[in-house]
């Protein structure tokens, strides 16, 4: 991997394990209930977007690029009738951060501009996109869950 590999590699796992933390302190401020509530008819509840974040990862990163086999539930992703306790997600996201930290360890030069193809991402083409694109969306869910945490903690 050449400097600016690992520039770019170094930038990105900092990226995911700082938002990975995050996640962690926005879920700290809630309880398991407010966890998995929406305080809107409408929307997610945290807990619900985290799975999302997991699925979102397993299947972009996971799947298409580590190879890991990772069948994506999309839809249950939100539904989660029987959601697992807030610390088995909390330990779920942690492990799929750090699956996208060996793998973006794992890339080379040639490898950023790798062929890449996703169902529902057909417009990306290469892998660094991907990773960018998953770094975005993730931090876009941050963005939501913080103004779900402080609405339930008003």
């Amino acid at each position: 991997m050449n400097e600016l590999s690992k520039i770019v590699a170094n930038g990105f796992i900092d990226t995911y394990r700082d938002f990975g933390k995050r996640v962690h302190s926005l879920s700290e401020k809630l309880s398991e209930q407010e966890f998995w509530t929406k305080p809107y008819p409408y929307g997610n509840s945290v807990g619900h977007l985290a799975l999302h974040i997991i699925g979102n990862l397993n299947y972009y990163i996971g799947a298409q690029v580590a190879q890991t086999g990772y069948v994506r539930d999309r839809d249950r992703e939100f539904t989660e009738a029987d959601p697992p306790p807030k610390e088995e997600v909390l330990r779920r996201l942690d492990e799929v951060v750090e699956l996208v930290v060996k793998t973006l360890e794992a890339q080379t030069t040639d490898s950023w501009e790798a062929d890449y193809s996703a169902i529902g991402l057909e417009s990306v083409t290469d892998r660094f996109t991907m990773f960018l694109r998953c770094a975005a969306h993730f931090q876009h869910h941050i963005g939501q869950m913080i103004y779900l945490t402080n609405e339930h903690t008003k």
